[in-house]
Order: structure tokens, then sequence, then C-alpha cells
């Protein structure tokens, strides 16, 4: 058990900027302007009260995206021409707490100082960088994979075929960036590190760290030009994370930032669940929260994308994916969000449903190979309706609020908590 509850924070993708080394983009706080309203006939920017159970879906909210069997879970891994590389076996599973991350390599003796560390139970050192994949930013881990797999979400860190896989060569691309980047299993992939490689898709697998996308062995990570060793994956499910953190800072170089991977509340009035969107279990009265113009200028924002096609990491203004979308929403308003979908599910207090307002957001598990991994979010209308980016081959749409298994809770967006979160990527 742990002593206090903790929910998903920023991950490596939010850290990477540090590092720099392939850190190129727009920055996730870019403000792009509108290119018109919709006809106010088709908003729904007024409507309010709690959701009518007439209204209520239970299905998936990206139905081609879960895997929706109701079966076990297997990881999809391409078909390897051999299976003698040694990845050892999956042991005991280590959430990742604490992220030590560098614009340069770290001395072995940093891993050692950090495993000494009062209350740390793991640690793995590991590479770290952002690079373009087939022209797309991804954040990436060059890892071992016989130290490394015991920090992954299970299904990942089961298959010793995917592992086998990563060793022998091959990028494991997260479920997400496989499925609704329509990726080949089994084709290459552009890398473009120091210099442009070819890489065989060898799996569709999420991490469990927001914003990661991809991994690859160290091997190829040095090949790429990642700088070697630049980061440490710390576990320490029991520590208070605030105090380990100051420690690790003055047992590691100055040039080295350490992050939480996760936020840590006390246990009062919270229940600890992994995986539940919005950062605090108490009551939302008296938490900021939009203005009527901010949020009737953000759901006319959103309303005005639809009909316009999803594309996985589409950002606006005329591709979105579900993130994108409520990114680029937020932004006419001039609310400040970050990216991915598992990070704005942290701008705010969670919401019941007995409470639900316009402009709340709803978030999802659509992540088979990652089951506590909030991968999919849309904005609540009212009156039983929701605006969202669903998936390939799909637009934005305005459906019924699903409310199924999938549903990993509704969060009132905090513009200050959501600035601070959006401010460390």
């Amino acid at each position: 058990m742990r002593d206090k509850a903790r929910f998903v924070f920023p991950g490596l993708a939010a850290l990477l900027a540090v590092a720099g080394l392939f850190a190129i983009g727009p920055s996730s706080a870019a403000r792009l302007t509108a290119s018109g309203p919709a006809p106010a006939s088709q908003h729904h920017a007024v409507a309010s009260g709690t959701i009518p159970k007439s209204s209520l879906i239970t299905s998936s909210p990206a139905p081609g995206f879960s895997d929706g069997s109701g079966q076990k879970f297997a990881v999809p891994v391409a078909l390897l021409a051999s299976h003698k590389a040694t990845v050892g076996t999956m042991g005991k599973l280590r959430t990742p707490d604490l992220l030590v991350v560098a614009p340069r390599s770290l001395p072995a003796s940093a891993l050692t100082s950090v495993l000494r560390q009062r209350g740390v139970t793991a640690a793995v050192a590991l590479d770290a960088a952002r690079l373009h994949v087939n022209g797309k930013l991804v954040a990436m881990l060059g890892v071992d994979p016989a130290s490394f797999r015991d920090f992954a979400s299970r299904p990942m860190a089961a298959s010793s075929r995917l592992w086998q896989s990563v060793a022998a060569g091959s990028i494991a691309v997260s479920y997400t960036m496989g499925k609704l980047d329509k990726l080949p299993l089994g084709g290459k992939v552009s890398v473009q590190g120091t210099k442009q490689e070819k890489l065989r898709v060898g799996s569709f697998a999420t991490v469990g760290i927001a914003g990661v996308d991809a991994v690859v062995s160290e091997s190829v990570a040095h090949s790429l030009g990642f700088p070697e060793g630049n980061a440490i994956l710390v576990s320490a499910p029991h520590a208070n994370l605030a105090t380990l953190i100051s420690k690790i800072r003055r047992a590691v170089p100055s040039y080295a930032s350490v992050e939480p991977l996760v936020s840590q509340a006390g246990a009062a009035g919270s229940n600890g669940l992994a995986g539940i969107a919005g950062v605090s279990a108490s009551a939302i009265n008296g938490y900021p929260t939009l203005t009527t113009s901010q949020l009737v200028t953000m759901l006319k924002a959103a309303e005005s994308r639809l009909g316009l096609p999803y594309v996985w990491g589409g950002d606006g203004p005329k591709v979105f994916d579900c993130s994108g979308l409520v990114q680029w929403s937020f932004a006419q308003a001039g609310i400040v969000m970050p990216r991915v979908a598992a990070d704005q599910a942290l701008t705010g207090p969670r919401v019941p449903l007995s409470k639900l307002e316009p402009g709340d957001l709803l978030f999802y598990h659509t992540d088979p190979s990652a089951p506590d991994y909030i991968s999919h979010v849309a904005i609540y209308l009212g009156k039983g309706l929701m605006i969202q980016s669903p998936e390939p081959g799909l637009d934005v749409e305005v459906v019924p609020a699903a409310l199924g298994s999938e549903f990993a809770g509704a969060v009132r967006v905090d513009p200050r908590i959501a600035a601070s979160v959006a401010g460390s990527i």
C-alpha cells in the first residue's frame, strides 16, 4: 500500500526540453487564431444542467481505438527473425515516480547516489531525448530491456517478445501512436537524430509515462545521437517526494533537473486510484475557473472545428487529435493548456457527474496496453453532449457523453494549474 495518494504528473516529454538535444518544434503554449466561429445555431455554449440519463452512452468514445474484445489483451508485436536476445524476465513492477534528466551524460556515481537515498526502492539509468519520427516530434527513451522493463506498464513489461524486438534494434511505439498514426507494424519509420535512420516498428505498447511515445535499445539511442546515460528513472512509492527531490538535487550534478512523474497528495480526501483524472478529490467550490467570456469563447472555438479531420499529433487549426483540439480551443480563450491528455487531466479538480458544467473535460482509458493511462479527452458541452476529435477516419464531432467502463473522470480546468502544468513542458 502507498503512504500517499499519487496521480500521474507531466511526464518525460515535459522535461526533455531540459536536454534540448532534439527539442525542436512549436511551443505547447503557442496560441493559434481561430478562423471564425460556426453559426450561432450550432453552438451549445450556453447549455447547462446535469446529463440526462437518456443521453448517456456506455460504449468507447473512440470505438476503433480500444481493444473492446473483452479478452486478455496481447501487445501487438511484429514477427522476429530471432529470439536470442537476453531480456530477463518480468519481476516486481516499479512505479516511475521521479526523473533525473540532464542535457549531457550523468556520471555513473549519480545513479549510485540516487540509490542510496532513503525511500528509493529502485532506479535505472537510461538515455532520453526528443526527436522526429516520420516528421513528428516524439519523446523517446533508450533503455536496457532487462533492467528497464519492470518500470513499464504491466502489459508492456510482461511481453518478452516486445523486449526481444527492442533488443534486436526495433522501435516500440506507443499503442496510441501506432494505431492512431497508422504506423506499419513490422514496417519502417524514419527517425531523425544526428542522422536519419529507418527503424523497424517492432510493437505497439504504451510505457505509461505521460508523453513518452517510443522506446529503443541503448545501442540504437547511441546511434541516433542521444546523450548516453543522461537520465535516471526512480521508483520511491512510499517516500515524501518533495523531501526526496530536495535530497537528490543535492546528490547529482547541478546541470541535472529532478522532477516528479506523479503528484502526491495527502491521504485525506484522496482515493489513491491509478488513472483517475483530477488533481484533488476535495470539493470543487473555491477553485478558480474560466470566466463566462472565456468559457463561451473556448466552446465556440471548439465547435468552429466541427467536421475537421482527426490526425494523430494534430494541434490545429485544420487538423486535430483529441488533446490537440482541447489545447487549441482553450488557447483561443487565452488559457494555456498542456499538450497531451494525461497532462490535461491534471489541470483542475475532479468533478462529480452530478455537478458537470459546460467546459468540463471528460477523460478516458482507451489504451489496452496501459489500462490505467489516460489516453483520450473530450469537452463537455452540457445537456449530455460532448465534442471530441475521436480517431482516424472520423472528424471533430458532437456526440452523447460516453460514461462507460473506459470513463476516467471529469475535470474543471483551473487556469492557474493548467498554466503551471503547461509551463513545465
